[in-house]
């Protein structure tokens, strides 16, 4: 095992003398390309060119001498210094950091990014990364190859953003380049880049959050609020209850995209969103679209909403992660499995109905729940009963995908 292991964070500016002197007794020097020709990288050090950061990691484990590791921005953060660490190579590191590549690319914007949220992009993770930036105002997105600026730009198809696209920080390269989302894949981007991905509402915030990225303390506290909240005559598939029992049935969380179907007044769509997931609500009625837009913008989340008719509607929209099924039945139900997302919740009225959905779930590979929920709100003033509801809540889980 090396006998010594630094990781030195490069911002682009001049190293620091621990840098320096950590830097000048290796015999084995790890990083990218623009690294290694440093010129206080040692002659005749051994020389990495970091692509797989665990078989860098391997090499260092196995090497017999003093080990540097190079690598942009503070290695810490998103950085080198996980994978170092691992008990699979069990190496011991000192790190000298550097400024971050998301604070170094909000300098360059001029904006704080104390109320952002940081994804990674890869090619497995640029989903959820596309839907962070859906549900979010003010997203950071570290990019690799595949998954960059333009994928981005694509998958957000139909939601305005603008980027802040910042290339190749620290090095005499540098560009940053502002253009919205629909512009972004008409153009070639150089390795490596951050992009900020800010649109929609933001609320001011008096005096600063308490707390980095969403804060979740907005809004009236709890989930399944009640039907006076979304200003009453809710739907019969949107009732208190049965929208707590679908919200824990789904679990809707950040990353996810979630559709509702059959939004109504937009109350279930904006409890999702206020978990931090991606939501898209769909609605035939023009009347109903309009409503659940006018909830979403009261309680400050960001929906995208699309105004069709079921299940032809849902064809071009990107996959989703789980699925409210509010409204269009069996037909609807069949549509929704067959893009295969890990969840999907609905209601039926009568046991018969109930069956039809629940066979059909069970055709498309689905392990089904079903629920007979019934709910009787009583006046406390006489304890007497004011209102009853009842209603069979199916869920399908796919077992390959239920977690």
């Amino acid at each position: 095992m090396a006998d010594r292991v630094t990781v030195i964070g490069w911002d682009g500016s001049p190293l620091t003398d621990a840098a320096r002197s950590a830097l000048g007794a290796a015999t084995l020097v790890a990083g990218a390309g623009h690294h290694l020709v440093l010129p206080e990288v040692p002659a005749g050090a051994e020389r990495i060119r970091l692509g797989s950061v665990a078989l860098a990691a391997r090499r260092i484990a196995a090497h017999r001498g003093t080990a540097v590791v190079l690598a942009d921005g503070d290695p810490g953060f998103f950085g080198v210094v996980r994978t170092l660490r691992t008990p699979e190579f069990g190496l011991e590191v000192e790190v000298v950091p550097a400024v971050s590549s998301v604070a170094a690319a909000f300098a360059r914007a001029g904006m704080p990014w104390d109320d952002a949220q940081v994804v990674v992009a890869h090619r497995r993770t640029l989903r959820r990364a596309v839907n962070v930036c859906r549900a979010h105002t003010k997203v950071a997105v570290f990019t690799s190859p595949g998954a960059g600026p333009a994928e981005l730009g694509l998958l957000l198809d139909g939601v305005h953003r603008t980027f802040v696209i910042c290339e190749e920080l620290g090095t005499a390269r540098e560009r940053v380049t502002v253009l919205t989302s629909d512009k972004v894949a008409d153009h070639t981007w150089r390795d490596p880049n951050i992009v900020i991905v800010m649109g929609g509402p933001v609320a001011p915030s008096e005096g600063g959050s308490w707390i980095a990225g969403r804060d979740p303390g907005t809004g009236p506290r709890g989930w399944a609020l009640p039907d006076e909240v979304y200003g009453g005559d809710l739907g019969e598939g949107e009732t208190e209850v049965l929208r707590a029992a679908q919200l824990a049935r789904l679990g809707p969380r950040v990353g996810d995209l979630v559709w509702d179907i059959g939004s109504g007044s937009g109350a279930f769509a904006t409890e999702a969103a206020r978990c931090g997931a991606a939501v898209i609500a769909v609605d035939r009625d023009p009347n109903a679209c309009a409503r659940t837009m006018a909830t979403a913008r009261r309680f400050g989340v960001q929906l995208q909403i699309t105004h069709g008719t079921a299940p032809h509607i849902l064809e071009n929209l990107p996959e989703p992660d789980v699925v409210r099924v509010g409204g269009g039945g069996a037909a609807v139900v069949s549509a929704v499995a067959d893009r295969r997302p890990q969840r999907i919740v609905t209601h039926a009225a009568t046991r018969d109905a109930a069956e039809l959905v629940g066979r059909d779930l069970t055709e498309h590979g689905y392990q089904v729940e079903c629920a007979l929920l019934q709910s009787v709100e009583l006046d406390t003033r006489a304890w007497t009963e004011k209102e009853r509801s009842v209603a069979f809540l199916l869920t399908g889980l796919l077992p390959d995908r239920a977690l």
